[in-house]
């Protein structure tokens, strides 16, 4: 048993620390830094980038995020979003999560000594230590003053930026 214990713990050990995590909301720091950039299209109209590591969710949070505090920085009351790519898969949190294969089998022979048979059980157990994957979510906003427009993607900035802000 106490054979088992160091590897398990070694394994542990690299599992934890290949996991990465969401830097810190912020500007985007060189070409595959975690971060916020935009890129104005027209007068009221951007595309907003956020690059993070992890699931898609929380970096598209931060797009919006970012959206909205641009939109308040350049004078607009709401923005709409009019297109939205996001690149990444819901499973790419990442870590150290466990996978359990099982596995049976079993014959009979025959042979001039004799007849036989066997069978056998076999369990495996694989692990992900690669860690969370990048994942990006990019926007195309418009922005507007005054009363926002009743339609799904159109936003409050000031109610999106207080609500997400963290």
């Amino acid at each position: 048993m106490k054979r088992l214990v160091l590897p398990l713990v070694l394994a542990a050990g690299l599992g934890l620390s290949a996991c990465a995590s969401l830097a810190p909301y912020g500007a985007q720091m060189g070409p595959n830094g975690q971060g916020y950039s935009e890129q104005r299209i027209e007068s009221n109209r951007f595309r907003v980038t956020y690059n993070g590591v992890g699931a898609p969710g929380p970096v598209a949070d931060y797009a919006l995020l970012r959206a909205a505090e641009l939109t308040t920085a350049e004078g607009y009351d709401w923005f709409e979003v009019t297109q939205r790519w996001t690149d990444g898969r819901p499973d790419s949190a990442g870590g150290m999560r466990p996978s359990v294969g099982v596995s049976y089998g079993g014959g009979r022979y025959s042979s001039p000594y004799g007849r036989y048979s066997s069978s056998g059980v076999g369990v495996g157990v694989g692990l992900n230590f690669s860690g969370p994957s990048p994942t990006s979510t990019s926007l195309e906003v418009v922005m507007g003053r005054g009363q926002r427009p009743d339609r799904p993607e159109a936003y409050d900035a000031r109610g999106v930026r207080d609500a997400l802000r963290r």
